[in-house]
């Protein structure tokens, strides 16, 4: 029994000892790593790393008419090891964010202003909604998903992640945004070689 008391008693006095540095500020000078950025000095540390300014519309002249705002770690080095950022999404008028995974994050969506069409598959279904301002959605960690304007204007939504660093793959620029044989694209896709050389001019795709 007393070595359960001494076990419990090193397990809190850890844990106590493990929350004196309860922030670790990114050090954006070193290199990146699975477990984030290294921490500044605290001596170097001031207010700024833990505001963000410019959580603004971003442009939406391009081939998603879509913007993405982020205050991502590499923006905001106040949130490296604390599991959490933020983007701002800015969808026009019959613009989209194309199917994607953020594989390092699960991603909470919240509507602001305008209809945003969004769903997630998984190998045995589909959950799609069409949201409207108040609405909130939630996209599972490393699950294909996307977001359609589905209104008659522009589209606001605010984006939270569990992740400092949530990574993104967008499903057109890995198939099309590359160096792979058309063929061999048009063979696995089962598109026909005319539609794949014109996503490929349109992703910056080569061969």
């Amino acid at each position: 029994m007393k070595m359960i008391y001494v076990l419990f008693l090193f397990a809190l006095l850890s844990s106590t000892n493990a929350s004196v540095n309860d922030f670790c500020v990114a050090d954006l000078k070193g290199p990146d790593s699975p477990s984030g950025y290294q921490c500044k000095p605290i001596s170097s540390v001031t207010a700024d790393d833990f505001v963000f300014h410019g959580f603004v519309a971003g442009n939406t002249t391009n081939s998603f008419n879509a913007a993405l705002t982020s205050a991502f770690v590499t923006d905001f080095p106040g949130v490296n090891g604390l599991g959490i950022s933020a983007a701002r999404l800015d969808i026009a008028k019959g613009g989209s964010i194309p199917m994607h995974t953020h594989p390092g994050a699960t991603e909470l969506l919240i509507m602001v202003e305008g209809e945003i069409t969004a769903g997630f598959m998984t190998p045995t279904a589909l959950y799609s909604k069409t949201l409207k301002p108040g609405d909130l959605m939630v996209f599972p960690q490393g699950q294909l998903h996307f977001q359609v304007n589905s209104g008659n204007g522009k589209a606001t939504a605010f984006l939270a992640f569990s992740s400092a660093n949530p990574g993104a793959q967008l499903l057109d620029l890995l198939l099309f945004g590359n160096g792979l044989s058309t063929d061999i694209v048009a063979q696995t896709t089962f598109l026909d070689v005319a539609q794949v050389k014109k996503l490929k001019a349109r992703f910056g795709g080569r061969n």
